[in-house]
């Protein structure tokens, strides 16, 4: 039987791997665009086929709030995640961060030559699912393609926006002394997970990636004390716990003093950190937040936090401090005191 002349032979999404026509801009790149991404990520912006997105005003004194994330993570997938889940998490993660409702992502995806389109597909997908959970669509984006050795399968950058509500405002530099410091579950799981499938490590019990989207557990945080009442929101990526708290006591101004003995850690994360000598404190989490807020509002916002699928294990780890030294010091469960300084160095590469 004869082939119609309009005919194109579909994508081998199980056999099939990237090549250098996807990324040329033309015929190819516009069969990977409507095969795979559009047809993943569907929403009335990407249908209309456009170079960008045009998108609905905030309402009536709300602001737009934008953030943007590189992802070069190593393996691309890992324990709890992949590359494009966590291209998501990590974006709508910092929109959620600044206290705004995230809408709208773009993603742009640098591809290396000869990589599996079966895999491909399945980040792809994992992006798409991740995006819909998180209540966010992925209205515009790009695909470039380089040499196979010049890239290390897939880069993936995405940028959000969200609105802020009317007179909120969280920031670092708000920090006040009194304050007190929540963490909304143990830290350092997504840091050990993806080097124990780097390292092909195995432990008694599995390390899984906390990453997740957290605009959920901010939406309900916020609502539960008074406006103003949360001074800081923000995810311990890389640097893990200690380098945030670090970032805002510069921000600040102030100092933080923790106890030791109230930081939540995994036994299984505690026991590979000390195996690999790693600090979990400095381990980078995708699914965590810390909390700062005014003293007489920390029991309401860690109750909430607790009520709350991704904050059950929340703590109340510490207290902001009036230090002009802006030092992070910690209380050990041996009854001395130590200082927590910023990292130094990269204890973990490619960890997001």
């Amino acid at each position: 039987m004869a082939l119609r002349k309009d005919y194109t032979r579909p994508l081998d999404l199980k056999h099939g791997r990237v090549d250098m026509n996807h990324g040329a801009g033309g015929r190819a790149s516009a069969q990977l665009i409507e095969e795979l991404f559009a047809r993943a990520f569907d929403n009335p912006a990407l249908r209309e086929g456009n170079d960008g997105a045009v998108l609905p005003a905030p309402p009536a004194g709300h602001r737009l709030v934008l953030a943007t994330d590189a992802h070069v993570i190593s393996p691309l997938f890992f324990p709890g995640g992949d590359i494009g889940a966590l291209s998501v998490h990590g974006t709508v993660n910092d929109v959620a961060m600044m206290g705004a409702q995230p809408l709208y992502l773009s993603a742009s995806f640098i591809l290396e030559e000869g990589l599996p389109l079966a895999d491909l597909k399945r980040i792809v997908d994992s992006m798409a699912a991740a995006a819909r959970e998180a209540g966010v669509a992925i209205v515009t984006g790009d695909t470039k393609v380089v040499e196979q050795g010049h890239g290390d399968g897939v880069f993936i950058s995405t940028t959000g926006a969200g609105w802020l509500p009317p007179g909120r405002r969280l920031g670092g530099d708000l920090a006040r002394p009194g304050d007190v410091v929540l963490v909304s579950g143990p830290i350092g799981d997504h840091g050990v997970a993806v080097l124990s499938q780097r390292e092909s490590l195995e432990f008694e019990t599995a390390i899984v990636s906390d990453s997740a989207a957290l605009n959920g557990l901010t939406a309900a945080m916020l609502a539960a004390v008074p406006e103003g009442s949360v001074r800081v929101l923000r995810d311990p990526t890389r640097g893990g716990l200690a380098t945030t708290l670090n970032e805002i006591t510069r921000q600040s101004g102030t100092g933080i003093t923790l106890d030791e003995a109230k930081i939540p850690v995994r036994a299984q994360v505690e026991a590979a950190c000390e195996l690999l000598g790693l600090d979990p404190l400095y381990v980078a989490c995708e699914g965590r937040l810390v909390a700062i807020c005014a003293p007489d509002t920390a029991e309401a916002l860690l109750a909430a936090m607790h009520a709350h699928p991704l904050g059950q294990q929340a703590a109340r780890i510490g207290i902001v401090t009036d230090d002009p030294h802006r030092f992070v010091q910690m209380e050990t469960r041996f009854g001395g005191r130590r200082v927590v300084d910023w990292l130094s160095g990269e204890q973990l590469p490619r960890i997001c």
